[in-house]
C-alpha cells in the first residue's frame, strides 16, 4: 500500500501536470467533479505549484477522491468519512460557539449512504486564519487526534468534536455514547513541514495515508513530488 503512495509519475503525466501547473488559460476549466460542484479553473490548480498555499477547492476535490478510492477498493482502505473545509466552521468558528445544528443534516444516511458512526474514522479539515491541521474522530480506536506539522496543540477542537459525535449518535440512532474515556491525543512523532507553505500538502497526506491503515512514511522532501501527483490524480479525477 505504501509503495502505491509513492509511485513514479511517467513523462507524459509530468508533461500533462506542467501543462495544467503553468495553463495559458488561467480561466478554463480543467476538471469538473460532478457529484462535489467542484471546478478546477488553471488559476485554482496553481496553488499546487512550489511555495504556494492550497486553497478550498484543491483540498475539498481531494477529499471527494479519497472517499471514491475507499467506495472502489473497500477491502484496501479503511472506512472513512473525510469533511470538506466549511464543515468545523459551520459547527463552530461562524458563531464562535457550538452548534450541532447547524451541521446536522450533513450526514444523514440519504445524503451519505451510510452511516457516519459506522467508520473507522472521520478527518475533519481545521483552518486556523493561514494554517491547515488536521482533526480525527478514530471510532475504531476510540481516540480524538489532532495533527498539526508546526506541532501546535488546540483542546478546543477536539473538545468540539467530542461534543459533535457524541449529538450525532443521540440524533442518528437515539443512543447516547461516552465518549468521556477517549483518549485525546497531538502526536508529536509526525512528519512535519520546514516552510511557511505546505501545511496543506501535510494535512491532506495525513488524511491520505491514515485512511490507507498506513503509518506517515514521508518528510518535508517528499513535498514538491506530492503536489505534482496531487495535480494529476484531480486532472483524472482518481486518487490512488
Amino acid at each position: 500500500l505504501q509503495s502505491d503512495a509513492f509511485t513514479r509519475l511517467s513523462d507524459e503525466e509530468e508533461r500533462a501536470v506542467e501543462s495544467a501547473l503553468y495553463s495559458k488559460s488561467r480561466q478554463k476549466v480543467l476538471v469538473m467533479h460532478e457529484q462535489s460542484n467542484i471546478e478546477i479553473t488553471g488559476a485554482v490548480m496553481e496553488c499546487l505549484r512550489p511555495g504556494t498555499w492550497l486553497n478550498d477547492e484543491v483540498i475539498n476535490l481531494y477529499m471527494e477522491l479519497l472517499k471514491e478510492r475507499e467506495i472502489r477498493e473497500p477491502k484496501k482502505f479503511l472506512r472513512c468519512h473525510f469533511f470538506n473545509t466549511f464543515f468545523y466552521n459551520k459547527l463552530f468558528k461562524d458563531k464562535d460557539k457550538y452548534d450541532y445544528k447547524a451541521v446536522r443534516r450533513w450526514t444523514t444516511q440519504k445524503k451519505l449512504g451510510y452511516s457516519l458512526l459506522d467508520c473507522d474514522k472521520i478527518f475533519v479539515p481545521i483552518h486556523k486564519d493561514i494554517h491547515w491541521c488536521l482533526a480525527i474522530i478514530n471510532i475504531r480506536d476510540q481516540k480524538f487526534e489532532y495533527l498539526d506539522s508546526l506541532s501546535g496543540i488546540d483542546e478546543d477542537v477536539l473538545e468540539v468534536l467530542s461534543n459533535y459525535i457524541a449529538d450525532e449518535a443521540k440524533d442518528k440512532l437515539g443512543k447516547s455514547i461516552d465518549v468521556s474515556g477517549w483518549g485525546k491525543e497531538y502526536p508529536e512523532d509526525i512528519p512535519g513541514q520546514e516552510n511557511g507553505c505546505d501545511c496543506g500538502m501535510f494535512m491532506i497526506k495525513y488524511a491520505d495515508f491514515y485512511s490507507r491503515g498506513s503509518s506517515l512514511p514521508f518528510t518535508q522532501g517528499d513535498m514538491e513530488y506530492f503536489r505534482r501527483r496531487t495535480v494529476w490524480e484531480i486532472l483524472r479525477l482518481k486518487a490512488t
